[in-house]
C-alpha cells in the first residue's frame, strides 16, 4: 500500500504547512497510518522563518498525487478541489481537516472529515492530539502555534475563536516561546515584500473561488505599510491583468493588509467591479479602496463577495 499524502492548499501558508505536518505525525502515532506530509508549493517567507526557527525541513513539493504513486490523500486547511493538487479528482480523499466553507467538494467514497469554524486548521489538529493523548513534540507544537498565529494575525482577526485564545498559550509553552514576542517576529518575517516581483507578490497567498459561475481570485499580502505596496500599483496591476488573461479569472481581488493597525486596502480588477463595490459598500478609485478593520479573507471578504455575486 502506498503512503497516504497529507497536504494543505496551493500557495501554502503557515497553517497549510503546519497543520499537514502535524496531522501526518498524529495519523502515524494515533491511527497507525503510513503518512507523509508534502506541500503544493514552496514555503513563503513567513513559513520559511517558522521552519528555520524550529529546525524543521521544508516538506517536499508535489504537483501530482498519482505521479507520487499515491492512491489516497488527506487534505488539511482546505477542501475545495480548485485549491488542491491538480489531480485531486483521480485519487481517493481519505480525510479532511479544515476550518473553511465547504464548496466544490464531492467524493466517491465515505471519508473522515473534521470541520470546525475556528481560527486555524492547526487548532483542530492540536485538539485531536489532546483527544488521543498523543504527546506533542516541541517542533510540532511550534508549527501548529505558527499556523494559528498566521491565520488569526496573533489572535486579532475576527476569525479567532474563543478556544484559540486558550490553546495559543498552551502551544507556546510546549514550543518554548513567548507568544507575543515570537508571534510578532513571525508575522513581520512575512511582510518583506520588497524582494518579491509583482507576479510573486500577487501569488504569495492566493485562492480561487467559484462565485456564481465566475472564477474569482482573492489574494492577500501582509505589510506594515500599505502605502509602500501601493507605490508599486502599476506593476502590480500589470501582473494582475496577465494573471487574469493566463488563467481565465473573471476578477482579481487583492487584499493589502496592515498587520499593525488591522486594516486593508482592496485593489481589484475584472469584469464585475460593480459586484465588488456592492460587496463592501465602497467605491473603487483608481482600482482601489480602503476597508477599515478588514484582516480576514475567510470572514470579511469571501462571504461578502459570495453574497454580492449571487444577488
Amino acid at each position: 500500500m502506498s503512503k497516504i499524502l497529507v497536504f494543505g492548499h496551493q500557495n501554502p501558508d503557515s497553517d497549510a504547512i503546519g497543520s499537514s505536518y502535524a496531522f501526518a505525525y498524529l495519523a502515524r502515532e494515533a491511527y497507525g497510518l503510513d503518512t507523509e506530509a508534502v506541500a503544493l508549493g514552496e514555503p513563503n517567507e513567513e513559513t520559511a522563518f517558522v521552519l528555520d526557527y524550529f529546525g524543521v525541513a521544508a516538506p517536499r513539493v508535489i504537483t501530482s498525487a498519482k505521479a507520487e504513486g499515491a492512491e489516497q490523500v488527506i487534505l488539511t486547511d482546505h477542501n475545495e478541489f480548485q485549491q488542491s493538487v491538480a489531480d485531486i479528482a483521480e485519487v481517493e480523499v481519505y480525510g479532511v481537516v479544515d476550518h473553511h466553507r465547504v464548496a466544490n467538494f464531492e467524493t466517491a467514497s465515505p471519508l473522515y472529515m473534521r470541520l470546525e469554524p475556528v481560527g486555524s486548521a492547526s487548532s483542530i489538529v492540536y485538539r485531536m492530539f489532546k483527544e488521543h493523548g498523543v504527546e506533542v513534540p516541541k517542533e510540532i507544537a511550534g508549527l501548529m502555534l505558527s499556523g494559528l498565529i498566521s491565520d488569526t494575525l496573533l489572535l486579532k482577526s475576527p476569525t479567532t475563536h474563543p478556544t484559540d485564545k486558550v490553546i495559543a498559550p498552551e502551544l507556546a509553552e510546549l514550543a518554548g516561546v513567548n507568544l507575543e514576542e515570537y508571534g510578532l517576529a513571525m508575522l513581520k518575517a512575512g511582510t518583506n515584500l520588497a524582494s518579491k516581483s509583482a507576479e510573486e507578490l500577487i501569488d504569495i497567498d492566493a485562492k480561487t473561488f467559484e462565485l456564481n459561475g465566475n472564477n474569482v481570485r482573492v489574494a492577500q499580502v501582509n505589510t506594515v505599510d500599505i502605502a509602500e505596496v501601493l507605490e508599486r500599483q502599476a506593476e502590480i496591476e500589470a501582473a494582475i491583468e496577465k494573471a487574469i488573461a493566463d488563467n481565465g479569472y473573471s476578477d482579481f481581488v487583492l487584499m493589502i493588509t496592515d498587520i499593525i493597525n488591522s486594516n486593508s486596502e482592496i485593489l481589484a480588477i475584472g469584469s464585475n467591479m460593480d459586484k465588488v463595490e456592492a460587496a463592501f459598500n465602497f467605491v473603487l478609485e483608481n482600482n482601489h479602496a480602503f476597508l477599515a478593520g478588514a484582516v480576514s479573507r475567510k470572514k470579511q471578504v469571501v462571504p461578502q463577495l459570495t453574497e454580492s455575486f449571487n444577488a
